[in-house]
């Protein structure tokens, strides 16, 4: 896996955390890698993240694992709130909603696979611990959105999918709240849905969202505990 360096100014220390144990996807919503890469390495953007992938599989590297890189902005995620000092970011070249969303490229898929086992082997990241920013974030976020493959990296080894859940009794807010999305959120249905149930996001809580994520718990527990 070739890497390119390109540094960004935008990092500093992880605080009070010494491995991540968290990481997370993005799409960078801007037209072209080129203008991604200006606004991640722009000090005045002060926005930056560890690894860009550009829809030809070209991986650039702008922070080291070891520090800080300023991808998750405010967000939350199993209680914890500074995002950036417990996770890897990875942005995905994608112009998204606003500029013409369109599916991820099989090479960008081929890069994302590659560098994510690479970082798993590194890091203590569970399945439970990769997420999308519209998991940290979903009353400000989309990304990386409803196109993209969370099962494939799923049946690639990186996370879980659950391709159908029985039905149970248990409360949609519980659920989503153990898994780790923000109790207090107000979009976190649609979030949840964006990534399990992409074909209908409608923000209900309904019968089908609360079988796909009790489904989803029991895969993360398992992955947890082995």
């Amino acid at each position: 896996m070739r890497i390119v360096d390109t540094p960004s100014p935008n990092f500093g220390p992880r605080r009070d955390v010494e491995r991540p144990t968290l990481l997370v996807l993005h799409y960078t919503g801007m037209r072209s890698a080129e203008e991604s890469l200006r606004r991640l390495c722009d000090p005045a953007s002060e926005v930056s993240a560890h690894y860009l992938i550009d829809e030809d599989g070209t991986l650039h590297q702008l922070v080291d694992e070891s520090q800080r890189a300023w991808h998750a902005g405010l967000s939350y995620w199993r209680g914890i709130r500074d995002v950036n000092s417990h996770s890897i970011g990875i942005e995905l070249q994608n112009p998204g909603h606003e500029f013409g969303y369109r599916a991820f490229p099989e090479a960008q898929i081929e890069t994302l696979t590659a560098l994510c086992l690479s970082i798993l082997a590194r890091h203590p990241i569970a399945a439970g611990g990769i997420v999308g920013h519209s998991d940290i974030a979903p009353d400000r976020k989309t990304d990386p959105g409803e196109l993209f493959p969370w099962w494939d990296l799923a049946a690639r080894g990186i996370g879980a999918y659950p391709e159908r859940g029985a039905p149970t009794d248990r409360p949609l807010p519980g659920l989503l709240a153990e898994i780790g999305y923000d109790p207090d959120a107000d979009d976190v249905v649609a979030a949840f849905q964006r990534r399990f149930r992409p074909g209908r996001i409608d923000g209900q809580a309904d019968a089908e969202c609360a079988a796909l994520a009790a489904a989803y718990l029991g895969l993360i527990d398992k992955d947890s505990n082995n």
